[in-house]
């Protein structure tokens, strides 16, 4: 399958890699990233979507994304996702986004509906509103970050299923990749912003895809978030906790492939 990276220089003001892969007239699918991590997390699920043109880039901060010092806050993190598609020239996408990445995959499909033909939201946030348990940590850090750090970091989120360690240690890799003020300013962008179903309304198809062993994110909230969103879909896997694109990159694959086709 024809794959390769293009720096995409954004609006924005930044310059971000994104791995561009499948066949050129196939509708398009635009993979939004969780907090710390890179394109890399998508490296399992990217081969069992079939079928689509899949774009997945480096998000501000993160991976080999330029890092600058601000552009942080939720509406400036979906208006990078806006001005990738925008750079890209694709003028609407499927949008899968993952854990944190879903916050700004819903950022976007209410600032810009237009972009934005579906959404598959994986282990993704109704809100990130307060202090998680972690924050003290993170804005603790300094540079060099430490890698025995990061490591630790992997293990805030309960794994069920079995991750090959070479996943594990890209995610490492990952954290060390990013300067201190990027884990601090990206995590303060996420938890001081007004949840995107507070501020508007998502028009857009969307699937939420979610771990009932979550210990981060309540079923309550994906019921709100399901509610909130006219027409929406609740799937819930119950032997996977919160990162569902780590533990069963198939069964995402899969899903998220039977909603988009539905759709066409």
């Amino acid at each position: 399958m024809e794959s390769d990276v293009r720096d995409l220089r954004l609006h924005t003001g930044i310059t971000v890699p994104c791995v561009v892969q499948g066949d050129a007239g196939a509708k398009p699918v635009l993979l939004l990233h969780a907090w710390g991590e890179s394109r890399g997390s998508f490296d399992r699920l990217i081969p069992l979507l079939t079928g689509y043109r899949i774009y997945a880039p480096d998000l501000r901060g993160q991976g080999e994304a330029d890092k600058p010092e601000d552009g942080y806050s939720l509406a400036e993190q979906a208006e990078d996702a806006a001005a990738i598609l925008a750079a890209l020239n694709v003028p609407q996408a499927f949008v899968v986004g993952s854990s944190s990445g879903g916050y700004v995959a819903q950022q976007l499909a209410v600032t810009h509906p237009e972009q934005v033909a579906a959404l598959a939201l994986v282990g993704a946030p109704l809100s990130l509103r307060g202090r998680p348990a972690f924050a003290d940590e993170v804005y603790a850090l300094t540079d060099p970050l430490d890698q025995d750090w990061v490591r630790e970091s992997l293990t805030w989120f309960t794994l069920l299923h079995e991750v090959p360690q070479w996943f594990l240690d890209d995610r490492v890799r990952d954290g060390l990749r990013m300067p201190a003020h990027a884990w601090k300013a990206i995590l303060n962008g996420l938890i001081t912003a007004t949840p995107p179903t507070e501020s508007g309304t998502i028009q857009a198809p969307t699937l939420i895809l979610w771990g009932a062993q979550d210990n981060l994110l309540p079923r309550s909230d994906q019921e709100t978030l399901a509610a909130r969103i006219p027409g929406s879909a609740l799937k819930v896997y119950p032997d996977v906790a919160h990162v569902v694109l780590w533990e069963c990159p198939e069964r995402v694959a899969e899903d998220a492939a039977a909603f988009f086709r539905s759709l066409e």
